[in-house]
């Protein structure tokens, strides 16, 4: 690959650089590569937004039971579409 350097970052841009670096865990270099990728249209693979561990704690937690509810709750009110298209 290829080395840039780029010149004249103003403080507003290096702000956002080191934020992003920092939110992802991230060199201040793939934070630009991503930033720029995303400004030229251009995606990456992995570059999805990322819920994080937040909903750890919900995994597994629920019973058979509970399960079996929830599933018979959202199939009751997202199984059917309204027949005229109305919501």
């Amino acid at each position: 690959m290829k080395s840039l350097t780029i010149r004249g970052i103003d403080p507003q841009l290096e702000r956002a650089l080191r934020s992003l670096a920092e939110h992802e865990g991230i060199s201040l270099n793939r934070a630009a590569l991503r930033l720029m990728r995303r400004g030229a249209g251009l995606q990456e693979g992995n570059d999805r937004p990322r819920i994080g561990h937040a909903l750890d704690a919900f995994i597994g937690s629920w019973s058979i039971e509970e399960s079996a509810a929830f599933d018979a709750t959202i199939a009751r009110m997202f199984g059917t579409v309204d027949p005229d298209g109305s919501a």
